[in-house]
């Protein structure tokens, strides 16, 4: 377009609103040189570089006025006290973010922060638009990466034997075989029966098992603590125990077919978890007296969320002890243990 034609009607438009603002003031104050103004250039003429420069500072933009058509639009100066007043004012009423949570400007941070202390869940973790903010998105992934390792992970050759453990398998070899037919994991295989029935006596008080379970992560990192808790809980109550062993890939109902081999009172199965996004490496204790094939799961009893966020390794140990030890008593578990009991 040309450029002449837009300057002149630009003017033209600039003219009639300055008539139309000045309507009905005082002859004293049309005729007053506007305080604050932002310039209209002559882009045809030939105005030096120095010029334009110079009038383009703050200080002398109400100076470079002369033979040049002027517009109240609002002074530099003002601009500048202005948006300081927006900074001061978002500054202080910029919403709060709560040190616990990703929410911001909360309705009840006290009440949030006390519930934000009571559980490890994501409750409070605050949105960016439709979506989790990156720090909460980025620590999901890590969460879900881990408990997809916990599953898929083997317990360390090291760790069985430094706590002295054969080691045999169900009838699952494959990590996907067990994923899909949980029944495969709760039966041993027969070589697993045999090497048990040749290692293990028979008909002891207390048989403990371990096994990976939906969390290898688990039993390395809580077993070892849970073990030798409980070894000497039962040692200080006089309780004889069988020789331990673990068992791959094994399943809670696996213990039904340990019971019909070596026949003990009571079996402790120190099981990983199904790995959650909170956590990957919480351990199960499952007891029950006298398992045997066909056994119930309501005669079977549980502590579970073992791990350094739930229970303490080294105090569940010493506390399935104690129920070992009620168990013995009342020649009962889970349910049938409630009842006699009461």
């Amino acid at each position: 377009m040309n450029p002449e034609l837009i300057e002149k009607v630009t003017k033209l438009i600039v003219e009639k609103l300055q008539t139309q603002n000045g309507t009905g003031s005082s002859h004293s104050h049309a005729s007053a040189e506007p305080k604050t103004a932002v310039k209209f250039w002559n882009h045809t003429s030939a105005a030096s570089v120095s010029d334009f420069q110079a009038a383009a500072e703050p200080s002398g933009l109400a100076e470079k006025t002369a033979g040049n058509e002027l517009i109240t639009f609002g002074s530099y100066s003002e601009r500048r006290q202005a948006d300081s007043k927006k900074r001061i004012v978002k500054e202080q009423t910029k919403d709060i973010v709560h040190p616990s949570s990703g929410i911001e400007n909360p309705y009840d941070p006290e009440g949030l922060k006390e519930l934000i202390s009571k559980t490890p869940a994501r409750i409070g973790i605050g949105r960016a638009g439709l979506r989790p903010k990156t720090e909460t998105w980025l620590k999901f992934r890590f969460d879900h990466a881990a408990a997809v390792d916990a599953v898929y992970g083997t317990v360390n050759e090291e760790l069985l034997n430094r706590l002295d453990l054969f080691k045999v398998s169900t009838m699952v070899s494959d990590k996907e075989v067990y994923i899909r037919r949980p029944d495969y994991g709760r039966k041993l295989s027969e070589e697993a029966k045999q090497m048990i029935s040749e290692k293990c006596p028979k008909e002891p008080a207390v048989q403990i098992i371990i096994s990976d379970g939906l969390s290898s992560s688990a039993v390395e990192e809580n077993v070892e603590d849970v073990y030798l808790s409980l070894q000497q809980s039962l040692k200080s109550l006089g309780i004889d125990t069988g020789i331990p062993f673990y068992i791959e890939k094994g399943r809670v109902a696996v213990m039904d077919d340990v019971g019909e081999l070596l026949q003990p009172k009571v079996i402790v199965l120190l099981i990983g978890e199904r790995p959650g996004l909170v956590s990957a490496e919480s351990l199960s204790a499952y007891l029950c007296y006298m398992p045997r094939k066909g056994t119930i799961e309501a005669d079977r009893m549980v502590i579970s969320n073992i791990h350094k966020g739930g229970i303490p390794p080294v105090e569940a140990g010493a506390y399935i002890g104690t129920v070992v030890q009620k168990i013995l008593k009342y020649e009962a578990s889970g349910v049938s243990l409630v009842q006699k009991e009461s």
